[in-house]
């Protein structure tokens, strides 16, 4: 919308999680002239090499929400994930404490801890656990993405910690398949649940109690930004290299 506003054409490509595709993608965009690039990667390591090549092409590159490793890029524009990570602890903190269950410890299924984003999520959500105390559990990664994954994840988990009393999804998308893992386990009503981002049903779900609550990413707002500050560019202003959205 903002970019279709300011007259520019924009051509989108998903890679849907796969390296490969997103480097064949990249090459793609190179190979159109593309004026510039937004790039959201699959990955903070793979970034490298994708910048590389814009680089060398002489394309400015704007990053949204997963930073990079290394490598050169115009501007990263992202959420403050270790400040949203350490409230949603917070908000964690508070729902053990309030049910006397500080002394049971907290499993994590995250996204990527390659990605930047992943790693910030994580550091902030620990701390607020370290300072109240309560002890975080085993930890898996996600690869695919899909139900089954996190279903056996969640079941890994709550099978590893007899003392398991939340988990903690760093997506949203997969909520359901975490649920059907705690209730499969025979654990409802003693394990919480809460997520990173954030889904339509979550607005009935958080005042039900089913979630705990959920950090919400701004991602028209992260859009947004990263077109504006090319646009800027463009126009030969100065881009500040990193802006936290809330």
């Amino acid at each position: 919308h903002r970019a279709a506003s300011l007259g520019y054409k924009v051509q989108v490509y998903s890679a849907d999680n796969d390296p490969r595709r997103e480097l064949e993608f990249i090459t793609q965009a190179i190979n159109h002239k593309v004026d510039g690039i937004i790039l959201s990667p699959t990955n903070s390591s793979a970034a490298v090499t994708l910048l590389k090549f814009a680089r060398n092409a002489d394309i400015p590159v704007m990053l949204a929400d997963i930073g990079t490793d290394g490598g050169e890029y115009l501007s990263y524009i992202a959420s403050d994930n270790f400040e949203g990570a350490y409230r949603l602890g917070k908000v964690l903190v508070h729902a053990l404490q309030s049910r006397h269950w500080e002394k049971g410890s907290v499993g994590i299924i995250a996204i990527p801890q390659k990605r930047a984003n992943g790693k910030a999520r994580t550091a902030g959500f620990m701390k607020a656990l370290a300072e109240a105390g309560i002890k975080g559990g085993n930890f898996r990664q996600q690869v695919s993405f899909s139900y089954r994954e996190t279903y056996d994840f969640a079941r890994e988990l709550i099978a590893a910690s007899p003392d398991l009393r939340a988990l903690w999804l760093q997506g949203s998308d997969r909520y359901q398949a975490a649920l059907d893992a705690i209730a499969d386990s025979g654990r409802r009503g003693q394990i919480l649940l809460l997520c990173f981002d954030a889904e339509p049903e979550f607005l009935e779900l958080i005042p039900r109690g089913v979630l705990i609550g959920a950090g919400m990413q701004q991602p028209f707002a992260i859009g947004e930004e990263a077109v504006n500050a090319l646009h800027a560019h463009f126009k030969g202003e100065a881009v500040s290299k990193e802006k936290l959205l809330p």
